[in-house]
């Protein structure tokens, strides 16, 4: 009898109570994991670039917080292993309180916050009306500065990383998109004036110049445009910006990945870049950074203090072997 019973609880012992051990066991070891990776903030990842971003972090060792605006794109980024959902319209002071009310309660800190929401609306700068300047503005610019001074408090603790997602259009004027291009020049000296600042608290701060890959952004461009919604009916422009449409909407555009592994390294490297361009091709690559030459050459003809070619060649090759170091 004695025996009979000792078999059953030993039975009951293996089939039961060892396996609930071993799932203690290995759901505990999960969490310690889980709370050893990394915090980061993604703006604007439900798509495109922003998503690509937060996937490509959450499966490289970092817990993401994806910023989204509506329910069924935090539904679906909630599904995905450690991306948890932040409600966050970065043009609404009570939606960037509460994203950082939510992440303060879940206890992990913030290492990093990587701005990437951000909108598009094409079109000649002399047709545009004041209101959609501004709204980009609202997105692009003062939504970074809205969301990074809000985070600033658990930035500093983790002596963590900024990262923001700028453009080629920071670096270029492009036509048609002058007001996009406007709020990426903004973002460019908001990033070398906060980087300077914010090294002082023991963070580093980041940003990513991406060309053209694909994203959303330039699909509701495109949209746009085919309906003629770019121009007024009687605008000059009405015939170039149709063929520019077309180039567009022709254009073969790569998927971001790139852009993630640039972001990576801003928030891995012991010593992370101030500038990380990223473009898709060669021809591209060339196109930028000609014109950044050329806009030096613009600077210093005719000026006082001009120098000679051979002194700004000196000067680059400084500046490139400082950066290789």
């Amino acid at each position: 009898m004695q025996s009979n019973v000792r078999e059953m609880v030993m039975k009951l012992v293996t089939t039961l109570v060892l396996p609930l051990v071993a799932f203690l066991f290995c759901s505990t070891t999960a969490s310690a994991e889980q709370a050893d990776k990394k915090a980061v903030l993604v703006t604007g990842a439900t798509s495109g670039i922003g998503r690509n971003i937060a996937e490509s972090l959450a499966r490289n060792g970092f817990f993401v917080y994806a910023g989204a605006r509506k329910k069924q794109d935090m539904d679906e980024l909630n599904a995905l292993e450690n991306i948890a959902a932040v409600r966050l319209d970065v043009t609404v002071q009570e939606d960037v309180d509460s994203a950082v009310m939510q992440i303060q309660a879940a206890g992990r800190g913030l290492y990093g916050v990587v701005n990437n929401a951000g909108v598009l609306a094409a079109g000649p700068l002399t047709e545009m009306d004041v209101d959609q300047v501004r709204w980009q503005f609202e997105v692009n610019v003062f939504g970074v500065h809205r969301v990074t001074n809000a985070f600033r408090p658990l930035l500093v603790k983790s002596a963590g990383r900024i990262v923001n997602i700028g453009s080629i259009a920071g670096n270029i004027g492009i036509k048609y998109l002058g007001a996009y291009s406007m709020t990426k020049h903004a973002m460019e000296a908001y990033t070398d004036s906060l980087a300077s600042e914010m090294a002082l608290l023991g963070v580093g701060v980041s940003i990513v110049q991406p060309g053209d890959f694909s994203s959303n952004i330039w699909n509701e461009a495109i949209a746009q445009g085919e309906t003629g919604g770019l121009v007024q009916q009687s605008s000059p422009f009405k015939t170039d910006i149709s063929q520019w449409i077309a180039r567009v909407a022709a254009m073969k555009t790569k998927q971001p990945d790139a852009v993630s592994v640039a972001v990576r390294h801003a928030l891995s490297a012991e010593v992370p870049r101030r500038r990380y361009l990223v473009v898709p091709d060669a021809a591209e690559a060339e196109w930028v950074i000609g014109s950044a030459v050329t806009r030096l050459a613009e600077m210093n003809t005719d000026q006082d203090h001009a120098f000679t070619a051979s002194q700004l060649a000196d000067m680059l090759e400084a500046s490139m072997n400082e950066l290789a170091d």
